[in-house]
This record gives structure tokens, C-alpha cells and sequence, in this order.
């Protein structure tokens, strides 16, 4: 008996890559940063493609990435190969931080660091208004578009709330299952199908 859909094959329903859309790579993809990862795309245009991965939190505080950083709760992702002696972060305070860049609905990308300091010092910010990552994924032009015709990345768009909540590893799983039978059927596809 054939089935009528391919299991490896991605459909993307006619979505590409652009700013404020996510990635959901395949569930075979081996790259190490980028295995059963969920990636928030800031920047698609000609001269490449810069996104964070929102599912690979990593065990460590801001204060000790910086010194003299507030105690805060809110917690810290690995955002991809790139400039990993780097700090990014996304947050919904608009122009209360200064210089920061709208990137999806009421989403925004960097700004001025001393103003988020300052506001998470008086408990204005806190762990559900920005999320801070180490390094970042980038992509060179048209790489990120040749890697979605092999059917490594799966582009959906996804409701800020959902961007901005806690990184969770569970999260890709989480929505592919909510995407149809095949994703379905990724979802629950073992990591390591050898030791199945």
C-alpha cells in the first residue's frame, strides 16, 4: 500500500523564510546546534538571514555572563553557532528600551543594554517581557532558502506569546504535533530510531 504524502518532503503551504516566521527543523537533521531546534527569524534579506534558537536553554545566570548584571530569573538560550561571545535578546518593551528594532507583531530585537539593566533593577522587566541568548544562527544569501528545498526546515508562523514563553526543549515536539498527522508522525519519531 503507497502512501499519498512523502514522509521526508515538507510542505511549507507556500511560506518562506522572512522576518518574524519560524523554523522547525526535520527531526533527522544531525547538526548539533540545530537538531529538533525551533528558530525565530529577526532578519531575511539579501544579505542573509539572522535568527535565534528559542529552545535551547542553557544552565548558566546573566550574572554570570556579566558581573554586574541584576539578579533576575529570566533565563538564558543558546541562539545559534555565530558569535557565541555574543548576548542578543528579544523583548515586548517596544521604545521603553531605546534603539530597539521591531522584528514580529509586538516583538523587538536588541536596544540599548543599560536601559534593560536599569529596568529589570526596578523590577519594571522581568523573565516574560525578553529572553537573552548566547550567539546566534545566521545563514548567507540564499543558504537558508537551499537548505528548505533539501527539507531540513519546516516555516510556520507562531503567536508572540508562544516566541516569547519560557525555552523549553519540549516546545518543538509541542507544535509539530499540532501541525497534522505527518508532523504528528515526526514528533513522535525517536531521537535515536537505532535504539528503538
Amino acid at each position: 500500500m503507497e502512501l499519498d504524502y512523502d514522509f521526508f518532503s515538507i510542505d511549507t503551504g507556500g511560506k518562506q523564510p522572512k522576518q518574524g516566521r519560524i523554523l522547525i527543523s526535520e527531526p533527522f537533521l544531525r547538526d548539533t546546534y540545530f537538531k529538533r531546534s525551533i528558530v525565530f527569524l529577526t532578519e531575511h534579506n539579501k544579505e542573509g538571514t539572522i535568527g535565534f534558537v528559542l529552545n535551547k536553554p542553557v544552565h548558566t545566570s546573566l550574572n554570570e555572563v556579566f558581573e554586574d548584571f541584576p539578579v533576575t530569573e529570566v533565563k538564558v538560550s543558546l541562539g545559534g553557532p555565530v558569535g557565541t561571545n555574543t548576548i542578543h535578546y528579544l523583548h515586548t518593551m517596544g521604545d521603553i528600551i531605546p534603539k530597539s528594532v521591531q522584528v514580529y507583531k509586538n516583538i523587538f530585537w536588541g536596544g540599548d543594554f543599560n536601559a534593560v539593566k536599569t529596568l529589570i533593577n526596578t523590577g519594571k522587566l522581568d523573565e516574560t517581557q525578553i529572553k537573552f541568548f548566547i550567539g546566534y544562527s545566521g545563514w548567507k544569501p540564499k543558504q537558508l532558502e537551499n537548505e528548505i528545498s533539501e527539507n531540513s526546515w519546516l516555516v510556520v508562523e507562531l503567536e508572540p506569546e508562544v516566541i516569547m514563553r519560557d525555552p523549553d526543549e519540549n516546545i518543538w515536539k509541542e507544535i509539530l504535533q499540532k501541525l497534522g498527522t505527518k508532523y504528528k508522525m515526526w514528533a513522535d519519531f525517536p531521537e535515536n530510531p537505532g535504539m528503538n
